[in-house]
Formats: C-alpha cells, sequence, structure tokens
C-alpha cells in the first residue's frame, strides 16, 4: 500500500505542498552549514541563471580553476525559475516543507535533483552510505484558497510545532523558515510570498498575516495534504 500523498496527480498553473523527511525519521539537517546547503540548493534552482556571467568566467584567464569548475557545473544544472515559484518553506531537523506553485509539469524532476543533490553532499559530509530520505518525496494539489492559506501558515508555525511551542510563540523558533520574508524583516525576491499575503491586510493588525498565523489551527483544513499531524 502506497503511503501518504505518495500517489501524485500534477496540474498546470497549481498549488503544492512538497515535504520529506529523514529514513526511519532521522535527522537530515545536523548543522547550520547543512540549512545553509540545502537553502542554497533552492536558491540555484530557483533563481534565473546568468549564463553570460558563467561563461565569462569560463573564457577569462583570471578565472581560477575551481572557479571555472563551479561555473561549468551550474552551466550544467537545471534550472527551473520559469516553470516552479516557491512560496513559502520550513526547514526541520529531520524534515523539510515546501509550497510551490507549478507552472509547468516539473516537481518530480525539481525534487528528485534537489534531494539526490543534497544526499550526495550529506553522504560525502558525514562519510555515510545509502538512502537520506523516507521513500519517495510527497507532493500534494492544494485545492482551495482557504487551503492554500492555512497550508502556508501550517508550514510557518511547524517550527513552533517542533519545539512543543503554542502558535501564539511562534517568534521563538530558531528553525529556517520563510517566516520573516511574510513579516517584512528580510526580503527574498525569489520567495513569492505575495501569493499569499495579497489576502491579508497591511494597515489592519487584525486581518494581518502576523495576527493570522497566531490563531488556532484547524488542522482538518489542511489534513490530507500534510505530514500525518500526530506523526513529524
Amino acid at each position: 500500500m502506497a503511503s501518504k500523498n505518495s500517489t501524485k496527480t500534477y496540474v498546470l498553473n497549481s498549488y503544492y505542498h512538497i515535504y520529506n523527511r529523514g529514513v526511519e525519521k532521522r535527522k537530515i539537517f545536523l548543522d547550520k552549514q547543512d540549512y545553509s546547503v540545502f537553502f542554497s540548493y533552492l536558491k540555484t534552482y530557483l533563481t534565473p541563471k546568468d549564463e553570460k556571467s558563467l561563461r565569462a568566467i569560463l573564457s577569462s584567464d583570471e578565472s581560477s580553476p575551481k572557479d571555472k569548475d563551479r561555473s561549468l557545473k551550474l552551466l550544467r544544472l537545471k534550472n527551473y525559475s520559469s516553470d516552479l515559484e516557491l512560496l513559502c518553506y520550513a526547514l526541520l531537523p529531520n524534515h523539510f516543507h515546501l509550497l510551490v506553485k507549478q507552472q509547468d509539469i516539473v516537481i518530480d524532476s525539481f525534487t528528485n535533483s534537489l534531494g539526490t543533490r543534497y544526499a550526495m553532499y550529506f553522504n560525502r559530509k558525514y562519510k555515510r552510505k545509502g538512502v537520506l530520505f523516507q521513500d519517495v518525496y510527497k507532493a500534494v494539489l492544494v485545492e482551495s484558497e482557504e487551503q492554500l492559506l492555512h497550508l502556508s501558515r501550517y508550514i510557518h508555525l511547524n517550527p513552533t510545532k517542533a519545539l512543543h511551542l503554542p502558535p501564539s510563540r511562534w517568534k521563538e523558533s530558531l528553525f529556517p523558515s520563510s517566516v520573516n520574508e511574510y513579516l517584512g524583516n528580510r526580503n527574498t525576491d525569489w520567495i513569492k510570498k505575495d501569493y499569499i499575503l495579497n489576502y491579508f491586510s497591511k494597515s489592519n493588525p487584525q486581518h494581518s498575516y502576523s495576527n493570522f498565523l497566531g490563531m488556532s489551527l484547524d488542522a482538518r483544513l489542511i489534513y490530507d495534504t500534510a505530514i500525518d499531524i500526530d506523526d513529524e
């Protein structure tokens, strides 16, 4: 029997919740560098490739062999910036969440490439062998605007839940997420927060995204699109 959300249906121009966790629920991020590397891979895949600059490095006599090798690898690496947009994310010690908008059907290619690339980095760094992630990644279609908004909150509150804190204390979480982009504390142009924030008020605190985060989460709204609520 297939595990929850492992059977996927892909639709053009649609929102998806992508997630996966470590095999046997083991940690996939052991230090700050691991989080940074995973995040850097997301950025590389989801920002337009500057082919002109990369080719200039390759042709320059002043470029070091290391710089040329890196540029060549980036030129060869598939880029998804025109087909996939990241709305929000959260990285936890043993799993990750991504909320994306797919323009073309590329989620399978994107997620497999991301997972394989990160697993190679992780295994090389920690001198281990074998699979890093539990089963195949999960990707589930978001079917309503209400579900989309509550999924963004579920993802942003996930780090708080991991620390056994109530939603009202979401500011205390130290795990990486896009919540600071949503609150205006940080600007990352390839995180497309406006798909969510356009539903909220910028002038009325009672109808702000910040206030929405502090509300109690109704798990029924996102159960079918998420990791089992009590099994993270």
